[in-house]
């Protein structure tokens, strides 16, 4: 590890819960790659507390930082200017200081789509099954769309919560291809999907016990079927290991950590940054 000194620039990220996240794990192991003076550490912050804490980084001057659940668009308010990007997705998961105040973009769809955009599917063939509707889940939305995907179904436990996430897309070219269920809809739904996503927190260690989606369920999927979950720990998660189980190919959510750290840190230190490294050092990290 590099020596901290009162010269070091400081980055992090943001959550409720924050502490099983792997960020810090990958972000110091490039940082000191490069030798680079930065460190990289997570902040529990609560929703109640998220503009003392933004104001709060402004005043101590913190370089830059991710944003995770379930800040990652409660937080745009808070910022000076957002991407077009984040505008389109309506959520930001990387921030970072200029002179103007905290700028806000969004990273986790190029994250998202790097461990399928190589898959040879027929996209426009293809109608996935998004779990959640979050903040993860819109741009999960932005990423199927650039891929081709024509009809995309989003799958939520609140009805007003779901009808609002449909309805935030009614201005854009996406609004057509949109769908959204109830969650005890979903086995009326599922045998229609080769390719369900999975972008709650259901599973995030410690629950590590819990899954999204029975496995009695998993067997009505086509047997080409994808599995993606988003959550990397633990890895894999119950429910991708009941996929496995069923003979399905399964995507944990790693990779997506990585790239879309990538982005952030090119952001934050205008330099290459070793994807190789930060792979590595989460491998190591969880012995795999």
């Amino acid at each position: 590890m590099s020596i901290i000194t009162g010269k070091t620039k400081l980055l992090g990220i943001i959550g409720d819960p924050v502490k099983h996240s792997l960020s810090p794990v990958m972000q110091n192991a490039a940082i000191n790659h490069l030798g680079i003076d930065y460190v990289y550490v997570p902040f529990p912050i609560k929703t109640k507390d998220l503009t003392t804490a933004i104001r709060g980084f402004a005043s101590i001057g913190v370089a830059g930082f991710n944003v995770t659940i379930p800040h990652k668009q409660t937080i745009i308010p808070l910022l000076s200017e957002v991407t077009p990007t984040a505008k389109l997705v309506g959520a930001v998961n990387t921030v970072w200081y200029t002179e103007m105040g905290w700028k806000g973009t969004n990273t986790d769809i190029n994250g998202f789509l790097s461990p399928i955009r190589s898959l040879k599917r027929d996209w426009s063939n293809i109608t996935p099954i998004i779990l959640g509707n979050g903040g993860a889940a819109r741009a999960v939305v932005v990423g199927l769309a650039q891929l081709g995907c024509l009809q995309i179904y989003v799958v939520g436990r609140d009805q007003q919560k779901l009808w609002r996430f449909i309805q935030s897309w009614r201005n854009t070219k996406l609004t057509a291809t949109l769908s959204g269920y109830l969650w005890d809809e979903l086995s009326k739904i599922i045998e229609e999907t080769e390719l369900l996503i999975n972008t709650t927190s259901i599973g995030m260690s410690p629950n590590i016990d819990d899954s999204p989606v029975e496995s009695a369920l998993l067997t009505r999927l086509p047997k080409n079927a994808m599995v993606y979950d988003l959550v990397y720990m633990p890895n894999p998660t119950k429910l991708l290991k009941n996929a496995q189980q069923q003979g399905l190919i399964i995507i944990d959510g790693l990779e997506m950590l990585v790239q879309q750290g990538a982005v952030s840190l090119q952001l934050w230190s205008q330099k290459p940054v070793p994807i190789d490294i930060m792979t590595q050092s989460l491998q190591d990290h969880l012995n795999l």
